[in-house]
């Protein structure tokens, strides 16, 4: 048996679930859905994406500022890191006008470019404490994921509806 066969028979559904949660763009967003349709049940696709989703969350917030740091200083990273901060801050609005508040709502709202991964940045970039960033980050990845949650099964329940009909 390959190495590849092998690797396969790890990747259990539960880990495909996770890792792709923990993907940035995709998160839980695309994690749920991919759960449910693979047979999970919503709940469960939820808990394993809301898991998987949050793991990048300490690693942005504590890791930005030196890695940002040390590509800044140098000619081939500098105006890429550049670009990732002003187009962060570009969304990142309602974070620096309603703060904690905000910075949910921003994770929260299930739309391209929100979301842990760019919520964590956007933290970072705008010092915000740890304290306060990283509990608004849970619950509103909690909120976009009950959301999320909801909606992909609906959408389920109504495709096998349907498929039934056909």
């Amino acid at each position: 048996m390959g190495f590849f066969t092998k690797f396969l028979e790890f990747m259990t559904i539960e880990l495909t679930v996770l890792l792709t949660a923990a993907m940035p763009i995709i998160e839980l967003r695309g994690a749920i859905p991919v759960g449910i349709s693979l047979g999970m049940s919503p709940l469960h696709a939820f808990a394993i994406s809301f898991i998987g989703s949050i793991l990048p969350v300490p690693i942005i917030i504590f890791g930005t500022r030196p890695i940002f740091k040390l590509l800044k200083q140098t000619r081939v990273f500098k105006g890429f890191i550049e670009k990732i901060t002003k187009k962060t801050m570009l969304r990142s609005g309602k974070i620096q006008r309603y703060g904690f508040w905000g910075l949910i709502l921003f994770v929260a709202i299930p739309l391209p470019g929100t979301g842990v991964w760019t919520g964590s940045l956007a933290s970072v970039l705008l010092d915000m404490r740890i304290k306060l960033a990283f509990p608004a980050i849970l619950i509103g990845n909690l909120i976009a994921g009950l959301a999320v949650m909801s909606l992909s099964h609906g959408v389920v329940r109504t495709l096998n509806l349907m498929q039934g009909m056909f």
